[in-house]
């Protein structure tokens, strides 16, 4: 019982009676439109359209509610009084269609009234230290434009974003062009090197390098048991049509055992191959008569 009396203590005592005066200006009112109208239910809801849309504009202008049509502000309690204009009219018209002056004045007054302890109502509910509609506005202002700031600073950072992925997949798709090309220049020099080999490998030795040729000549001419010539010594280019009479002539080796089978002693075995090649080098040719008589089981003398 207590806790009631304290509240209602609290509750500004022109909020009870605008309340009250509010109850019936609406009874009077949904009453009017209704008759005037003569659409029964139909009627009665455009009646409780109307206090409904009064009640709320109440509450915005209560809470300070503003809106703002092509560049101006209109407040809530703009609105307010013409809603209660409006339906003014229609209970000034409802007296006039009934033939009364009485309703055509008394309830416009009651709506008009209403409007205005409403007005006082809501005054004595706001807090004297609150901020204006104008105060507000600007620090909605300032709201508004750091979150525009703030926002804006994101678009960029995700434009920068994407203008790094955009170069990042160019610099990605250059590398993978070079990698490619460095792949195709690695596989065409293997397969260069490869056919260069085959070739080497299937051209005949007459179809070849000259110099390898006469190298693989010169190979199967001096074998071990074969005499070479000095190292120094410049053996003179043979004729074109010598070629034959070469490949007749008998080898060194030879010589040097056909020699020493026929004479018993080295040193004449060496004579006689010296006169048949004078180009050779006596040592040489020394030793090999000393070799040949060795494995022939021939004693003899020395050179």
């Amino acid at each position: 019982m207590h806790t009631t009396n304290s509240r209602w203590r609290r509750v500004p005592p022109i909020l009870i009676g605008a309340t009250l005066l509010a109850a019936l200006s609406l009874a009077w009112s949904a009453y009017a439109i209704t008759d005037l109208m003569r659409a029964g239910w139909f009627g009665l809801s455009v009646a409780l359209a109307g206090d409904i849309a009064w009640i709320t504009v109440l509450w915005a202008e209560y809470r300070g509610l503003t809106i703002t049509v092509r560049g101006r502000t209109v407040e809530a309690a703009a609105v307010g009084l013409g809603i209660a204009l409006g339906v003014a009219a229609l209970l000034a018209l409802h007296g006039h269609d009934e033939g009364s002056w009485g309703q055509g004045i008394a309830g416009p007054f009651v709506v008009l009234v209403g409007k205005a302890v409403w007005a006082y109502a809501l005054a004595s509910l706001r807090d004297p230290a609150a901020l204006t509609s104008e105060q507000l506005a600007e620090i909605h202002d300032v709201m508004r434009q750091s979150e525009y700031t703030a926002r804006l600073h994101h678009a960029q950072l995700e434009q920068l974003d994407r203008a790094a992925d955009a170069e990042i997949a160019r610099i990605k798709a250059e590398a993978r062009i070079t990698l490619a090309r460095d792949d195709v220049d690695f596989e065409v020099t293997l397969k260069r090197i490869n056919k260069r080999a085959e070739i080497e490998r299937r051209t005949p030795l007459a179809l070849g390098n000259p110099h390898v040729l006469s190298t693989a000549a010169n190979d199967r001419e001096h074998r071990p048991e074969q005499i070479a010539s000095a190292p120094n010594a410049v053996a003179p280019n043979p004729p074109l049509n010598s070629t034959n009479a070469d490949r007749e002539q008998p080898s060194m080796a030879a010589i040097v055992r056909e020699q020493v089978a026929r004479l018993p002693n080295n040193s004449d075995a060496v004579n006689a191959v010296m006169a048949i090649k004078p180009d050779a080098n006596r040592e040489s040719v020394a030793a090999a008569v000393r070799r040949a008589r060795a494995k022939g089981d021939m004693k003899g003398g020395y050179a």
